[in-house]
């Protein structure tokens, strides 16, 4: 068992004034994992991109009420996080979440929502995880690895590509450590994932104008919490670390920048 970060992406369409419930993206779910109640597990950030003001809300009975709950307003394209980056939100396992967007009633406009959240100890999963303080004492080379998203219209995820898709330049069986990233046009999110995962999603905000904060993404995260959140993955599973977006019916395929910093093998 081990910790896990997982990005949890859903969607409405052309919702209005209504909440509406989200339809998860293929493969994440408005349930919270199973793991031991002793372990914790937190709603670290949450973001949105719509294309009409409105509201998003997070409620369930485990959460302060399931009224209200966490109710946020939104901002027509502005990627950006909603919640302080103090105490992150204590969820609890197999509860279900309601999860819920107002915002564009154009016929056909996607409006798209994002949580991440981590989990202290999850069964069957051992995320490569680790804190600045790591970085800072293995840290050799910055690399940044380049991927063009060819984006679908039908909201959730698409656009997979493999790290090494258009380079190849990684060295051998050595560990490198995503520290943040950078995108060429808005989206929803942007999401890495593979084996270093656990084979769960972990990503953030698609704000192409940000970048002074995307760039940076999993270490603020990690300075923020005080917690080891900065993913690291090996060379040796290039070919399986697979790169996605979330993006709205208008398709914009995203350039991809991938801020790694190449790390020296590990003290033993």
């Amino acid at each position: 068992m081990g910790a896990a970060l997982e990005l949890l992406t859903g969607f409405v369409t052309a919702p209005s004034t209504t909440f509406t419930a989200l339809t998860m993206a293929s493969g994440n779910s408005s349930t919270i994992r199973n793991t031991d109640l002793a372990k914790g597990i937190r709603l670290l950030q949450t973001w949105v991109d719509v294309q009409g003001a409105g509201n998003w809300r997070i409620r369930s009975p485990k959460l302060h009420d399931n009224v209200q709950g966490i109710n946020l307003g939104t901002t027509i394209s502005d990627v950006v996080t909603l919640l302080p980056w103090l105490a992150p939100q204590r969820l609890y396992p197999q509860d279900v979440l309601t999860l819920e967007l107002t915002g564009s009633a154009t016929a056909g406009d996607i409006e798209t929502a994002c949580l991440l959240v981590y989990y202290e100890d999850l069964p069957g999963n051992a995320a490569r995880l680790v804190g600045p303080d790591e970085i800072m004492r293995r840290a050799v080379n910055y690399v940044t690895v380049n991927n063009t998203l060819a984006t679908g219209t039908a909201g959730g995820y698409s656009g997979e590509e493999a790290i090494n898709a258009e380079t190849d330049l990684l060295k051998a069986n050595t560990d490198y450590a995503l520290l943040g990233y950078e995108v060429s046009a808005e989206c929803a999110a942007v999401r890495w994932r593979g084996a270093d995962t656990s084979n769960l999603g972990v990503g953030g905000p698609g704000n192409e104008t940000l970048k002074h904060v995307t760039v940076e993404w999993f270490l603020r995260l990690s300075q923020r919490f005080g917690m080891p959140l900065i993913p690291v993955f090996n060379s040796a599973n290039r070919g399986g670390i697979l790169v996605d977006a979330a993006q709205d019916e208008n398709g914009t395929d995203v350039a991809v920048t991938s801020v790694f910093v190449e790390l020296a093998p590990a003290a033993r």
